[in-house]
């Protein structure tokens, strides 16, 4: 352990302000801390550790008119050894004495023992970082018992403490993994409104996203990475068809009017979540249909403008106004909007081409404005002999599309190598599929002309590297070494800027390097406007707009004193599951992880290359997700017993029930407040008739925890169960209720039947891991066992 500073204070107060004020640690008489200082178990470690033993009036044993009373310092033997709660609290005796050895219940407290840390052994491993042991509660990100020895832990799924790597890497910071469980439960329309509580649009993320969630995937390390975008595209597809439910008008408008500036996928988001809860949104767009890039920039084939139409008409149903073919800046002034509005958004994108100085370049062709013609329905073939410029998304579409256009060859030159392009992977195999040569380690530094000053072709020049030793983006070219390419076009894919032209006059709206300056909340430099997207981030995904347009929505929401936006007001609190037994679904559900690509031949321009899946695949391959989490189970024998007596806790702030404390989360010591300490638990008595048993199985007689517990209270009155509750210990990460079970019994005599079939029910649902299982017959035993009244 290392060094830290030992107080024992007189005072709960004293108590409460040390650790309130300073990097302190609670200890309650035990055990436990000495392990958990010594494997360097807390996120950080204390200065000082602060002990009850000398705060006086915790230690007591009494009954009183509600009930039975114990100190929260009063130790494991004292309860388990006394005889007022031998009398009418036997089982929590019981309880008491299952706990470890004489030697550690003669200094354990109830306290301590109520709140202490798990033992799950892959937790405890010292030294576990740098990948010796992923505990998700610790440095990782996945529970080691998901694909490791799991035959002590849950039965009833994962608890989420850390947040999974597929969200981390989303921008949009979408719960993928809670969907994923309401679409095995089948629950679609669950699913559909957790992923709308970030992005409103999945139909056309999951076609158009990179997928950055699927890289981070913790299934590869077993074999593939989920098939997120496949999953999305289906919830994303049934909201559209029922966007009536999903995407409703407000109830009540606020009197608030907002304006939005450009229909990108930022401006559209943000419509959306501020229309949701009673904004007037007006957006204005510079040409003839919203959508901006979604429209007019992304091949059809990728993403069918049905599909952008289908999300535009249902904003609309929503109340949303669109004042398209209107350019803020020539039909009317951003000062114009600012005063009719109470705030607005700037979301214009980039649309203008970048100049990089090349000789000839004039004579070159805008990649960019090349799609927005075809999108415009100009489907013209661009040349013969192709060459595209840049190795980004953009420029990939553009070479596919010059190709389906009839363009006999395409070459597209960057200058990243081909493990380096910024292009998706998806994308460059496509491109290959389509015979788009890919030349690699190249910029360009000429436009050859013919004798009658057409373009003939493009020179290049060899681009060695493209990074410094720092990462930063710094090409070092060799002039000597070039390539020449015949081509009749060129097409220019190597970025795009952002038009800031509607801005003179504006207010002073703030830029840099040709971009909106935004602030924290995207605030910009005029109080009131804000702005969002990639006109002040330059060109990037469009979940990152999605993301974008959420947080803008948010701050202008502040912005205008309203309360919570109404996705702010959804919980996100949900019960976690972890996937069934590896073998009993592997191998059918990986048949279902890539959508269908059709083969070259039968692509073209107007239809979509990739079918999505039925609702019975989406569901297989939902059930190929972890739903990352810890399997460890909540250690604690005296909870399991306190949640079965629905006992009352008194801590030094407020008073809970032992459901509030035990079984909220996989750690009391997270429910607990800072500074806020346990004084007192309250069991209350139990009625005449009431029969209470703790049953405990484990390896040994002493030190060991419980492999399975079962706490149960019957109430029988005239030979049938009036009250039947029943916890199952080490089942689950925290104590779990029987909830089903306890209904049945009601009203039922207390015979081997009705035993069975409670035992069936308290196990509904169980998903065991690889080693595990034998808990459920062990359960359901231990259930029929403490029905034997």
């Amino acid at each position: 352990m290392k060094h830290f500073h030992y107080t024992a204070p007189e005072s709960v107060s004293e108590v409460s302000r040390i650790l309130q004020s300073e990097n302190a640690v609670l200890e309650a008489g035990g055990t436990d801390l000495l392990g958990v200082l010594k494997e360097h178990l807390l996120p950080t470690y204390p200065d000082k550790v602060v002990s009850m033993r000398n705060v006086p009036g915790l230690r007591f044993i009494r009954k009183e008119a509600d009930g039975l009373h114990i100190g929260a310092m009063t130790t494991l033997d004292e309860i388990a050894s006394s005889p007022v709660v031998k009398e009418g609290w036997n089982a929590l005796a019981d309880a008491a004495y299952s706990v470890a050895s004489p030697n550690i219940r003669t200094h354990a407290t109830i306290g301590g023992n109520i709140c202490q840390d798990i033992r799950c052994w892959y937790y405890r491993y010292p030294n576990s970082v740098g990948g010796r042991i992923n505990c998700a509660r610790k440095e990782g990100h996945l529970c080691s018992a998901m694909m490791g020895e799991n035959r002590y832990h849950s039965i009833f799924g994962a608890a989420k403490v850390c947040q999974t790597p597929c969200t981390m890497e989303c921008p949009a910071h979408t719960d993928i993994s809670a969907y994923m469980e309401m679409i095995r439960e089948g629950n679609i329309d669950g699913a559909a409104r957790v992923i709308l509580e970030v992005n409103p649009m999945p139909a056309i993320t999951s076609r158009v996203c990179a997928h950055f969630c699927m890289e981070g995937c913790n299934r590869s390390t077993y074999d593939e990475s989920l098939n997120v975008g496949s999953v999305e595209r289906f919830l994303g597809d049934h909201i559209l068809e029922h966007s009536d439910e999903y995407m409703k008008a407000p109830k009540e408008e606020n009197g608030k009017k907002i304006a939005i500036v450009g229909s990108g996928p930022a401006g559209l988001t943000a419509a959306y979540y501020l229309r949701q809860s009673g904004y007037s949104v007006t957006v204005y767009e510079r040409q003839k249909e919203p959508g901006g890039c979604l429209t007019y920039a992304i091949p059809a084939y990728r993403l069918p403008k049905d599909i952008v139409k289908k999300f535009i008409s249902a904003l609309e149903a929503m109340g949303i106004v669109f004042r398209c073919s209107t350019h803020v800046g020539e039909d009317i002034t951003l000062e114009e909007i600012y005063r009719q509005h109470d705030s607005v958004m700037l979301d214009t994108g980039t649309w203008k081409r970048p100049l990089i100085g090349l000789a000839g370049e004039e004579m070159t062709r805008f990649g960019l404005e090349f799609l927005i013609d075809v999108n415009s329905y100009i489907l013209d073939k661009p040349g013969s002999k192709v060459v595209v410029v840049g190795g980004g998304n953009v420029a990939m579409d553009v070479a596919i599309t010059a190709r389906r256009l009839g363009s006999e060859s395409v070459k597209m030159v960057c200058l990243e190598s081909r493990e380096g392009m910024p292009a998706n992977q998806e994308e460059i195999d496509r491109a290959l599929e389509e015979q788009v040569e890919i030349i690699n380690g190249w910029g360009p530094k000429a436009i050859l002309k013919d004798g009658e000053g057409k373009v003939r072709g493009i020179q290049f020049k060899s681009c060695p590297r493209v990074l410094d030793d720092t990462g930063r983006f710094n090409p070092v070219y060799d002039e000597d070494n070039v390539m020449e390419l015949d081509a009749d076009i060129i097409l220019m894919a190597i970025g795009q800027r952002a038009d800031l032209s509607f801005l003179d006059g504006a207010y002073k709206v703030e830029t840099e390097r040709g971009r909106i300056k935004a602030a924290e909340g995207n605030s910009t430099s005029v109080p009131g406007i804000f702005a969002g997207g990639d006109v002040t981030t330059g060109p990037a995904t469009v979940v990152k707009a999605v993301a974008a347009g959420k947080a803008t929505a948010l701050s202008i929401n502040q912005y205008c004193g309203g309360p919570e936006l109404e996705v702010e007001k959804v919980e996100k609190a949900r019960p976690r599951k972890a996937l069934a037994t590896f073998d009993s679904v592997c191998h059918t559900c990986r048949q279902a992880q890539k959508q269908q690509l059709l083969p070259p031949e039968e692509r073209a321009m107007d239809k979509e290359d990739m079918a999505g899946l039925t609702a019975p695949e989406a569901k297989a391959e939902a059930a190929r997700c972890f739903n990352c989490g810890c399997l460890a189970v909540n250690p604690s024998d005296i909870a399991n017993m306190l949640l079965t007596y629905d006992a009352i806790i008194r801590t030094s702030q407020r008073t809970l029930t032992a459901a509030q404390l035990l079984a909220a989360d996989t750690k009391v010591s997270k429910v607990l407040r800072k500074g806020e300490v346990v004084l007192e638990l309250i069991v209350p008595p139990v009625a005449p008739g009431t029969v209470a048993k703790y049953d405990k199985y484990r390896t040994r007689k002493s030190i060991d925890f419980a492999i399975l517990a079962i706490a149960s209270l019957y109430t029988v009155e005239n030979g049938v169960i009036t009250d039947a509750r029943i916890t199952m210990g080490a089942v689950a990460p925290v104590p779990m209720r029987a909830t089903k079970a306890e209904q049945y019994l009601i009203g039922k005599k207390p015979d081997a039947e009705t035993a069975a079939k409670a035992a069936e029910l308290a196990l509904e649902g169980a998903i065991p891991l690889e080693r595990n299982a034998y808990k459920i017959d062990m359960a359901k035993v231990m259930i029929r066992r403490s029905l034997e009244l």
